[in-house]
């Protein structure tokens, strides 16, 4: 009797005379406002699965900047274990993102038609979530900011994230820490490449002093292959669906995406492989 007690699960968790509140399931992951949110415009049955996976892919850019977060937050106290472990939960994050386009790679030019029109000028690009995760990354554009004219808290907070350090900066700080000759490289502009930076790397991956820093080089690389097969997938997945038409937000469509999967993040890290 005691067995079957421990294996039965418990199916009431209410009290006599209190309101209905559902599982505690339901509560701790707030699931009638989770599935309360896609609204689809039109009849077209495509439109759910569009919706849904930007929604997913929304919570995961969340997911990801908090891992990178602490990664950053690691580098600074020079908690190299730590950084890695938060390193390397975040490429199962971009893992999970790049195989999200699967849900949305058959989808066809009609089906895409019929309710593309009514979403108006919406754009992923407009995300704030993913333009934080870009300026992380050191692709910043202060220009950008424009579209958050109207929304003042998020504005200061990618304000915030412009002239911050991004994962990469505080990586090469953690380089000039442990005696490596690194240029202060925090800027509200785009990371273009340096050749002390590139020297540096070079000497991580050829010198025993410094071979201990070799998994943070890798680290990083995984992060940035990732980020290239999600702007390929990307890529892919709007040829399909629409061709060569521009962007509902106003971009050139294919061609800036193809200018953006061909941009290397940690460009440095890339550069000397050819002299290793």
């Amino acid at each position: 009797m005691g067995h079957d007690t421990v294996e039965r699960p418990n199916l009431s968790f209410g009290r006599a005379g209190e309101p209905e509140r559902g599982t505690p399931y339901a509560r701790y992951v707030r699931l009638d406002e989770l599935h309360g949110l896609q609204h689809p415009l039109s009849e077209e049955p495509a439109e759910l699965s569009f919706i849904v996976t930007t929604q997913v892919m929304e919570l995961l850019f969340g997911l990801l900047r908090h891992e990178w977060t602490l990664a950053q937050q690691a580098l600074r106290a020079d908690d190299l274990p730590g950084a890695l472990a938060a390193l390397r939960r975040g490429t199962h994050v971009q893992d999970v993102l790049v195989e999200s386009w699967d849900l949305l790679a058959t989808l066809t030019p009609r089906e895409f038609n019929a309710f593309r029109p009514l979403f108006g000028e919406a754009s992923g690009f407009q995300s704030s979530a993913f333009l934080q995760l870009e300026f992380l990354l050191g692709n910043k554009n202060a220009a950008l900011l424009n579209m958050y004219r109207d929304s003042p808290r998020t504005h200061a907070e990618l304000d915030a994230a412009l002239r911050a350090p991004g994962l990469y900066d505080d990586a090469l700080a953690l380089l000039a820490r442990r005696g490596l000759a690194v240029p202060d490289t925090v800027s509200a502009q785009r990371h273009q490449a340096d050749e002390a930076v590139a020297a540096a790397w070079r000497r991580v991956y050829t010198e025993a002093e410094h071979a201990g820093l070799l998994p943070l080089a890798e680290a990083l690389l995984d992060v940035a292959e990732r980020v290239t097969r999600w702007r390929q997938r990307h890529l892919a997945a709007v040829k399909r669906a629409m061709g060569g038409k521009p962007g509902s937000g106003g971009s050139s469509g294919l061609t800036w995406l193809r200018r953006s999967a061909e941009q290397d993040v940690f460009p440095e890290l890339w550069a000397i492989r050819d002299g290793l």
